[in-house]
C-alpha cells in the first residue's frame, strides 16, 4: 500500500511556504502520496490545485489575526475548516501520517479522532509558541499559559517531532520529553535550484548609490519598527544615498506602511508587499547588503529564519543582531550588531558594508559556500525522510479501512 500523507498548515497558504512546499516535493519524490491542507489569500484562492503531483485543498481563512481577539477568531474558523476538510481528504483518498505544522499549537486536535484508525501524528516544529507569545506582548497571563498548554498536548500526541534546529531539538527533549531517536532536526534551507542570481536592475534603487534588502514575514518580532528607526537615523547623518526595500505580507503590514508616513520616509524605505519570485530575486540581486532586524528576545534567540540562507545563496552581506541560531547560520557572512545599542550600532553595520565592497564580496562568497556545502534544503532530505520511516516503525495503520475506503470510491 502507497504511503499516504496529509500536511497541515494554518497560517501560509502552499505553495507560498516555502519550507512546507518544499517538504511536500520531496516527500513526493520519494514515493510518498502527499496531500496539503492549508488557508487561502488573494493570491492562492483556489480551492483545489494539484501541483507537481501534490493535491493541495485551501480552505476560506476569516482574516489575519493582528490582535488576541483576531487570532482566537482566526485559528478557531481554521481549526473547523481543517476537520471537515481533514475528514473529507481521508474518506477521499486516505492517508496514513498527518504532519502538523505550527503555528499555533492546536493542530493535533484535528489529529486525534485519526488515532483509532492507525494514524500517525508528525509534529514539524516551526515556532515556539510560548516564546513567540511574549515577544508580542510580553506578559505571562491565561493566553501565554495556553500556550503553554497546548505545546505540552502536541509534544504528548505526536508520535515524531521534526526540529527545525538543535534549539527546537532541545525544547522536544526536555519540555517534550521525547526520546533523542523521536526528533529530528530538519532544518529550512533554501532551494538553490530557485535562489539563483539574476543581473542587477539600477532602477530598483530608486536613484539612490546603495540598495538595503529585507525578505520576511511582517509583524511584531519581526524587528522592521528597529529597522526604520535605522533609516531615519541614516537619513538625519546626511546619508540620503540608501534605500531600503522591504518584501513580505503579514498582519504588521499596514502598520509599517503608516509608520513610514508618519516617520517621513516614503523616499527612504518602501514595502511591495508580497511579491513574484522573479521580482523577489531582482530585489535581492541588486541588494548590497541585506538585513535581519529581528529584535533581540528569546524567541528569535533559538530560532532559524530562512531568510538569512537565502541571503547567503544569493551571496549577500547580512547585518543581524547577535543572536544564538541567527550567527549558527549565517557565521561570517555576517555582522552582528549590538543588543544594546541597536539603532546605532545597526546603522554603523550597515555603513560600514556599504563602503567596503571588497569586504561584502568575500562575506558573499563565504555564505554561498557555507549553503553549497551545508546548509541548503537538500541537506534536509535525509532527516525529512528518517522522521517518516521512524513514524512508520512505531505501528503499522489499519489497510482495512482504507481498502474499504477505496472499494467505496470504486462503487
Amino acid at each position: 500500500m502507497k504511503r499516504k500523507v496529509l500536511i497541515i498548515v494554518e497560517n501560509i497558504p502552499v505553495p507560498f511556504d516555502a519550507r512546507v512546499w518544499a517538504e511536500a516535493c520531496s516527500l513526493h519524490a520519494n514515493g510518498y502520496e502527499v496531500t496539503v491542507l492549508c488557508p487561502k489569500d488573494k493570491k492562492h484562492s483556489k480551492g483545489y490545485e494539484f501541483l507537481n503531483g501534490i493535491h493541495i485543498y485551501r480552505h476560506p481563512r476569516f482574516g489575519e489575526g493582528n490582535s488576541k481577539t483576531g487570532y482566537l477568531i482566526e485559528f478557531f474558523f481554521a481549526l473547523l475548516f481543517e476537520f471537515f476538510y481533514a475528514a473529507w481528504v481521508f474518506l477521499r483518498r486516505g492517508f496514513n501520517v498527518i504532519q502538523g505544522c505550527n503555528p499555533p499549537d492546536d493542530i493535533f486536535l484535528v489529529a486525534l479522532p485519526f488515532r483509532i484508525f492507525g494514524v500517525k501524528y508528525i509534529f514539524d516544529h516551526h515556532d515556539a509558541n510560548p516564546e513567540l507569545y511574549l515577544s508580542k506582548y510580553e506578559k505571562k497571563g491565561l493566553l501565554y499559559q495556553s500556550q503553554v498548554l497546548l505545546e505540552k498536548w502536541t509534544y504528548r500526541c505526536s508520535d515524531v517531532v521534526m526540529a527545525t534546529n538543535g534549539s527546537y531539538r532541545n525544547l522536544a527533549l526536555t519540555r517534550g520529553g521525547f526520546a533523542p531517536e523521536d526528533v529530528f532536526v530538519v532544518r529550512n534551507g533554501p532551494d538553490l535550484d530557485r535562489m539563483r542570481a539574476v543581473p542587477p536592475d539600477p532602477a530598483l534603487k530608486y536613484g539612490k548609490a546603495y540598495l538595503v534588502g529585507y525578505v520576511g514575514n511582517m509583524s511584531v518580532q519581526e524587528g522592521l519598527d528597529i529597522l526604520l528607526e535605522v533609516a531615519l537615523y541614516l537619513r538625519n547623518m546626511g546619508r540620503h544615498d540608501v534605500h531600503f526595500t522591504c518584501v513580505g505580507g503579514g498582519p504588521g503590514l499596514p502598520g509599517l506602511r503608516q509608520m513610514v508616513k508618519d516617520m517621513n520616509l516614503e523616499d527612504t524605505v518602501d514595502f511591495p508587499g508580497r511579491i513574484s519570485d522573479e521580482r523577489l530575486l531582482a530585489i535581492l540581486s541588486t541588494a548590497d547588503v541585506c538585513v535581519n532586524p529581528d529584535k533581540p528576545c528569546e524567541m528569535n534567540d533559538i530560532s532559524t529564519m530562512i531568510k538569512i540562507m537565502e541571503y547567503m545563496a544569493l551571496e549577500k552581506p547580512i547585518v543581524q543582531f547577535d543572536l544564538k541560531e541567527g550567527r549558527f547560520s549565517a557565521g561570517d557572512a555576517s555582522l552582528y550588531a549590538s543588543k544594546e545599542d541597536m539603532v546605532t550600532d545597526f546603522a554603523a553595520k550597515i555603513l560600514w558594508l556599504l563602503e567596503h565592497p571588497e569586504e561584502r564580496r568575500k562575506m558573499g562568497e563565504i555564505g554561498r559556500r557555507r549553503v553549497e556545502m551545508e546548509l541548503a534544503w537538500k541537506f534536509s532530505v535525509k532527516n525529512l525522510l528518517a522522521a517518516y520511516e521512524r513514524a512508520f516503525s512505531k505501528r503499522e495503520p489499519d489497510a482495512s479501512m482504507f481498502n474499504s475506503v477505496e472499494s467505496a470510491k470504486k462503487a
